[in-house]
């Protein structure tokens, strides 16, 4: 077998969505938020089937977090973070997101950290008080998704089509690559590899992180 290189795709299949946003790892299965239908899917990894799917408690669903128990959920025309029941699809609780624009999310075991379009920062945030722990500029002019990989943080940019590890102590990039697709949204670590959801193909990636 060959081997890979950092980026390099291992599987893709189609997107149920005509308008992919947001993706995040529950342990087993994906989450991806649908632009367009206004829908929250469950996804097969290994089939890209749809396990099932519940209405957005918004009209425009941006990116999702898994903290465990409960997905998060950012908004960008409300701009809010609502905490999801991911049986019920009933909004658990939501607060203001520390700026406009909350186009990703995620979760790095104690807390959020969030990115916006608006002043294109990263933010760590409280996820009971929705408070600002600290914040970062973005490497991108364009931040969407976002990820956590246990130690550093991912995350996505549309406008130059790459995707960044970043440290979230400093904000700096460690390093980069070039996105599988055009326009990379949402953004999942699984403990092994990233996943990427595009708005070029309507894609959902898999990919090596050697």
């Amino acid at each position: 077998m060959p081997r890979t290189a950092l980026g390099d795709v291992i599987k893709s299949f189609a997107s149920p969505s005509t308008s992919p946003t947001g993706l995040t790892w529950d342990g087993k299965t994906l989450w991806h938020s649908d632009n367009a239908a206004n829908r929250i899917y469950q996804i097969d990894p290994i089939t890209g089937a749809v396990i099932r799917w519940f209405a957005s408690p918004t009209a425009t669903p941006e990116d999702l977090a898994w903290d465990g128990k409960t997905l998060w959920h950012s908004e960008a025309i409300t701009n809010r973070i609502y905490q999801i029941d991911p049986i019920t699809g009933v909004m658990i609780k939501s607060f203001a997101a520390p700026n406009t624009a909350p186009l990703s999310l995620t979760w790095d075991g104690k807390t959020l950290w969030v990115t916006t379009d608006n002043l294109n920062r990263i933010y760590q945030v409280n996820p009971v008080t929705g408070a600002v722990i600290k914040s970062f500029a973005s490497p991108s002019t364009s931040p969407t998704g976002l990820t956590w990989d246990g130690k550093t943080l991912w995350h996505s940019d549309i406008n130059t089509d790459r995707i960044y590890q970043i440290d979230p102590i400093t904000g700096a990039v460690i390093r980069w690559f070039a996105s599988p697709d055009l326009d990379p949204r949402g953004l999942a670590w699984d403990g092994k590899t990233l996943w990427v959801s595009t708005d070029n193909l309507n894609r959902i990636y898999q990919l090596a992180m050697y």
